[in-house]
């Protein structure tokens, strides 16, 4: 009897000992748990600031695209105005060099008497048309050099606002 007591008591101090054991592991997942549990918190704030923030930045993105779309539009149809200038600008000047040969040569004629005298009245009325086409000429090549650079000074004021917009999108893509 007394070795059965002896067994009994040992078999009670075991199932101690394994409660025991089992108790204090539960006290470490409970404090494992418990360590865990604010990091999680604090993990889920951050995530929940980071999705606030690229949804407050996808509409700044897009009007600032759109920004930058109507800017590169601007840009391109003062550079079209530009090149139209330009093209109208080298026609002028064609023209105001072929009014004044087509005059030289008509005065170099007159002077040198290779026109007959009853053709002298019209080749005068054709040198004051010429003179006044000229005149014009000069004036629409004077017009359109002051537009083109007018609109170079344009140009380069778009293009800074182009450029300032871009700088911009790029912020905003970055963040």
């Amino acid at each position: 009897m007394r070795r059965k007591t002896v067994v009994l008591i040992l078999v009670l101090v075991a199932a101690g000992a394994g409660l025991g054991v089992r108790a204090r592991a539960a006290q470490t997942t409970r404090a494992a748990d418990q360590d865990v549990l604010p990091a999680l918190l604090i993990e889920v704030r951050g995530l929940r600031a980071a999705m606030e923030q690229m949804a407050s930045a996808g509409p700044q993105v897009q009007l600032a695209l759109g920004r930058l779309q109507l800017q590169e539009q601007r840009v391109n149809n003062l550079l079209r105005r530009m090149e139209n200038v330009q093209a109208e600008f080298s026609g002028a000047l064609l023209e105001s060099d072929h009014a004044a040969q087509e005059f030289t040569r008509m005065e170099n004629a007159l002077k040198s008497g290779g026109i007959a005298p009853e053709e002298r009245q019209q080749v005068e009325s054709v040198l004051v048309q010429l003179k006044a086409q000229q005149g014009r000429a000069l004036a629409k090549v004077q017009r359109l050099q002051a537009e083109e650079s007018s609109l170079t000074q344009e140009l380069a004021t778009e293009q800074g606002r182009w450029t300032e917009i871009n700088q911009r999108m790029e912020e905003l893509t970055r963040k």
